[in-house]
């Protein structure tokens, strides 16, 4: 498991946004730096549809496949 993101030199801010799950309704925290969204409540999960460092980040692939492993 990488430690670091190896494109975290260029990296922007991430942004928070709270969202409901579609399954349970509870609150889910999305960050834009995250590369899938889980709801804590019930376990829901999906890919992160927020514009982030995925939609720009050279190593995005390497981190997407990462984020699956956990």
């Amino acid at each position: 498991m990488t430690s670091r993101c190896p494109g975290s030199d260029n990296m922007r801010t991430p942004t928070l946004a709270v969202s409901r799950c579609p399954a349970c309704g509870g609150e889910v925290e999305v960050f834009s730096s995250d590369a899938m969204i889980k709801c804590a409540a019930c376990g829901w999960s999906s890919e992160n549809s927020m514009q982030s460092c995925y939609n720009w980040c050279r190593y995005a692939k390497e981190c997407r496949e990462e984020g699956r492993k956990r």
